[in-house]
């Protein structure tokens, strides 16, 4: 049964600190319905590995190799969430070395005979529906938190968490709800919703449940809400990538002096205080970094989103829309199969995200440009060996991702999508920190007023473009990451709101420090986060860089990389006031403490 708890617990034994402290390496991995092996064993590499080698592009055969070697010899934990058949323990069994030396292999499933088959000889935990009691603590604890709560809401709150037949998802969703309205006015309502709920006798009583925390989102945090479902089952979704989408959607509606990503902020907050969505990861700050969504949840926002054609998911065994699903507003590719020009036939068509890797052609590009009305088209999953100047006929393009495997340079003409909010553009296949693998950025991006966020790998801006830049870019609030920037107060007076800098400072012996200009970074007055990393061609070269840096006082968090700062100069750093985070990585300072 989805919604017991079967993750909640794995993932509570996983985290435990004697837990961790007792297995020299640990992995989850989530595996889900349509998994890919080479998948599975991306992430087991990656979270084993010794050494931090690329595993990119290697195949199944070669990942399952790396992992055998990555656990040979090591006491593991492996935590393999959500398999649902059998295939998916054979793929991966044989990799799991059996050293006798007390690892371990935990399986998460909602099929008993998937459990059976992984170790016949092994006790299953079955897990149980909770006690009424049990289930009112726990609901309880999710309106109330530490606190008892009003003595007259006991009778009413029992009541409700009995009727939710144990489910800890579903009591949690209706705690949810039910923290909306602390005073218990509401509660006799939300009391008789539930027991209708659970009247029904079609099987989809729970789903029923889940929906009532639905109906009570208000008009704008709706949308919001049904935007997860574009995302595959048990995808780990980044919140920073999240919230630039929802802004380019048009959800976000200004009301108040916050910016529209603070706004966008306090919706994701209010979905994970209803329990509709769960975080995952944060940041050293305490800041959300990334969420998931359950399935069970991520089913009933995928319903809600076909009743009201708010988005169609294409899988690799779509053959196209059913007819009553014209007219769609948003599609998420999850197929690896190139659609042909004819599925989708719709003028309608706002919003278009891939999930799926696939290498860019003259097929894919033209099925892409026929939905001349998009406002956000994420392929960062494509793999494009050119830049695809049809994208440059979508004018009304506010959010862009895409990824460069080979000619690395962007085009003047970029600055025809004026309506550009947000522009994404990575590398793949390249080489880290080689002069010929750098991005090279056109000065007509200036020439795009509407610009908020701008977030490559390596862009190279020359210093002689600047001097041709005629605007300001008053929206900008992140640049990263781009490379040898020339801090000039010139250039930086180009961005005057800017929040978020990535700097990566690859020198050669022909360059002065000095003429980077980092002390300049005193006139950025907004910004709070900056990351600057270092690299020098001389290898032997060890001795202190030559850096004059300072740093504006509303700086939160500051990562520096390489810079071999004398320690006695690391003092501009102990004077900020306003310092939250402090990250010093790879040779970061010179010196004792």
């Amino acid at each position: 049964m989805g919604g017991i708890g079967k993750t909640t617990l794995s993932r509570n034994l996983y985290n435990d600190r004697l837990i961790e402290d007792r297995f020299d390496t640990r992995a989850w991995v989530v595996v889900s319905q349509d998994y890919h092996v080479e998948d599975v064993f991306m992430v087991l590499v990656n979270s084993t590995g010794k050494d931090g080698s690329e595993v990119h592009e290697k195949s199944a055969e070669e990942l399952a190799d790396r992992l055998y070697k990555n656990l040979k010899g090591r006491r593991y934990l492996i935590v393999m969430d959500d398999v649902w058949d059998t295939k998916a323990w054979d793929d991966v069994k044989r990799f799991f070395p059996d050293d006798n030396n007390s690892s371990r292999v935990i399986l998460t499933t909602r099929e008993s005979e998937v459990a059976v088959y992984a170790n016949p000889g092994s006790s299953i935990h079955h897990m149980s529906l909770l006690s009424p009691e049990a289930s009112w603590d726990l609901l309880r604890e999710t309106v109330f938190g530490q606190e008892d709560g009003p003595y007259e809401l006991e009778k009413i709150g029992r009541e409700i968490a009995e009727n939710c037949r144990g489910l800890p998802l579903a009591i949690v969703v209706i705690g949810g709800l039910l923290s909306r309205d602390i005073k218990g006015e509401n509660w006799e309502h939300i009391a008789q919703d539930v027991y209708s709920a659970m009247a029904r006798n079609d099987g989809d009583q729970f789903m029923e449940i889940l929906s009532l925390s639905y109906n009570s989102l208000s008009h704008h945090l709706k949308p919001c809400f049904l935007y997860m479902g574009v995302f595959p089952e048990d995808y780990e979704i980044f919140v920073s990538q999240l919230i630039k989408q929802w802004v380019a959607e048009g959800f976000i509606k200004p009301r108040t002096p916050k910016s529209l990503e603070e706004l966008a902020e306090d919706y994701l907050s209010d979905l994970i205080n209803r329990s509709l969505v769960e975080v995952r990861r944060r940041k050293h700050n305490g800041e959300i970094k990334t969420l998931i969504i359950h399935d069970m949840l991520r089913e009933l926002c995928l319903r809600k989103a076909r009743d009201e054609k708010f988005l169609q998911i294409m899988k690799s065994q779509s053959h196209g829309f059913p007819q009553d699903r014209k007219n769609q507003r948003r599609v998420s590719i999850h197929s690896d199969r190139l659609l042909p020009l004819n599925v989708v036939h719709d003028s309608y068509l706002r919003s278009l995200v891939y999930f799926c890797d696939l290498h860019s052609s003259n097929h894919l590009v033209s099925f892409i440009v026929s939905f001349r009305l998009l406002k956000v088209l994420n392929a960062l999953t494509i793999r494009f060996s050119e830049f695809p100047f049809g994208i440059l006929e979508l004018v009304h393009l506010e959010f862009l991702a895409f990824c460069y495997t080979n000619k690395l340079w962007l085009p003047a003409s970029i600055r025809k999508l004026r309506n550009l909010q947000t522009l994404v553009v990575y590398l793949r296949d390249v080489s880290m920190f080689h002069p010929d693998d750098t991005l090279y950025l056109p000065s007509s991006i200036w020439e795009m007023p509407k610009l908020r966020h701008l977030m490559f790998e390596r862009g190279f801006l020359r210093s002689s473009s600047f001097e041709e830049i005629k605007g300001v870019l008053e929206n900008l609030q992140t640049l990263s990451d781009v490379t040898n920037l020339k801090c000039t107060k010139e250039v930086l007076e180009t961005m005057p709101n800017l929040k978020k800098l990535g700097i990566s400072y690859v020198h050669d012996t022909l360059t002065e420090w000095s003429s980077y200009e980092f002390n300049n970074f005193i006139y950025l007055h907004k910004l709070e986060t900056l990351k600057c990393v270092f690299v020098t061609r001389d290898a032997s070269a060890r001795q202190p860089l030559p850096l004059n840096l300072a740093f504006p006082p509303n700086l939160k968090k500051l990562t520096l990389s390489g810079c071999r700062i004398s320690w006695e100069k690391m003092i501009v750093v102990g004077s900020l006031p306003n310092l939250e985070v402090l990250k010093l990585r790879d040779n970061a300072f010179e010196g004792s403490v």
